[in-house]
């Protein structure tokens, strides 16, 4: 049975999820970028990493693995590479103090490498790469998930790693920069949790069930029991997550995902971060040159039936991002009364957050 929706003004949504982050016991400065970054995410169109992780957070709040009004804090420090701890803190919070560490070491020595680890869930990876490309700077970002697994190696049949995203961002003049930034898995986890508060089945390919048959039912990736998502690309998203575990998890966080204890609410993060100011490579006129000029050859090759034209990553988080702005975000009403009720466990009136969205 599909979920109603609800469409909430920008504005609307804003004041509404501040209340419910207020209950964390979060500074304002925290609660504003916590929000922030959440609604950020619907904008773009990634509903998978957006408000619908509120209740996730309160439930890793509430058992004791999530910490508010935490800051990030520098383990070792070699100039040009820091190893940073974020103290199990907000990962909206923690994530943008260790790229802002990492862009002011990049510019000063042409490059850094951040290791981040111990930070709950950092949220959408691309919001990191746009932080840095606004600093005019090339970056890439391995993560990986200390949590439930919830996705198979390839040949296997049961979930052992999270979906381990990679990021980049490549900054360029007169036009926004390419930000690709993707799960490993076929899907996000979030996007199974969204299907199935909307009533809809997942796509072909993406889910085994708990006897590690293929299934479309997206319960399988939110509800005991659970089953696995698949890795993209068969061997080689799994080639890829793996990677992000080695680099995200054992090198930067020094913890990798070995635990199958679903009970856990908490999510944490591990990502190795490379950010590179271009004009210390090459000339950057000549670089931005040569890659706009690849980018216009790309785009020029004539849509095939049934697509639009061309894209490049980023391209359609930036037209998601203007229409959500205009029109308002959906929200289902399954996730919404999931919202409400994290609300209330944090002790925060459910009515006070209805009346801040418009639907009382």
């Amino acid at each position: 049975m599909r979920s109603s929706t609800h469409v909430i003004p920008l504005r609307r949504l804003h004041e509404a999820m501040c209340r419910v982050v207020r209950g964390f016991g979060s500074s304002e400065d925290e609660v504003q970028a916590v929000a922030g970054n959440l609604i950020e995410a619907n904008l773009t169109g990634h509903d998978s990493h957006g408000i619908g992780m509120l209740p996730r957070y309160a439930e890793a709040f509430l058992e004791g693995g999530l910490k508010p009004n935490a800051h990030v804090q520098v383990v070792s420090d070699a100039g040009a590479l820091l190893r940073l701890d974020g103290q199990a803190g907000f990962g909206q919070v923690i994530g943008r103090e260790a790229m802002a560490l990492g862009i002011e070491r990049a510019l000063a020595h042409g490059s850094c490498i951040v290791a981040l680890g111990n930070a709950h869930h950092l949220g959408r990876i691309g919001a990191w790469a746009e932080q840095v490309a606004a600093a005019g700077l090339v970056s890439l970002h391995f993560v990986n998930v200390i949590a439930r697994g919830i996705v198979a190696p390839y040949g296997g049949a049961d979930a052992r790693f999270g979906t381990n995203p990679f990021c980049a961002g490549v900054p360029l003049a007169g036009r926004p920069p390419v930000i690709l930034d993707f799960a490993t898995s076929t899907i996000a986890q979030g996007k199974t949790r969204v299907a199935h508060n909307k009533g809809e089945p997942v796509p072909p390919g993406c889910l085994l069930d708990d006897h590690g048959q293929p299934t479309t039912e997206a319960r399988y990736g939110v509800v005991p029991p659970f089953g696995a998502l698949l890795a993209f690309g068969e061997h080689k998203g799994y080639g890829m997550a793996l990677m992000c575990e080695l680099l995200g998890g054992a090198l930067a966080a020094g913890m990798t995902q070995r635990n199958d204890d679903t009970r856990r609410r908490r999510v944490l993060n591990g990502m190795f971060s490379v950010l590179v100011d271009p004009s210390v490579v090459a000339d950057r006129g000549a670089f931005e040159r040569e890659a706009l000029a690849f980018i216009d050859w790309v785009q020029a090759s004539p849509p095939r039936e049934g697509f639009g034209p061309v894209q490049v990553a980023g391209d359609a988080e930036r037209a998601s991002r203007a229409m959500r702005s205009a029109e308002g975000v959906p929200v289902d009403g399954t996730t919404w009364l999931e919202i409400l009720d994290a609300a209330a466990k944090l002790g925060v009136a459910p009515a006070q957050v209805n009346a801040a969205a418009g639907l009382a």
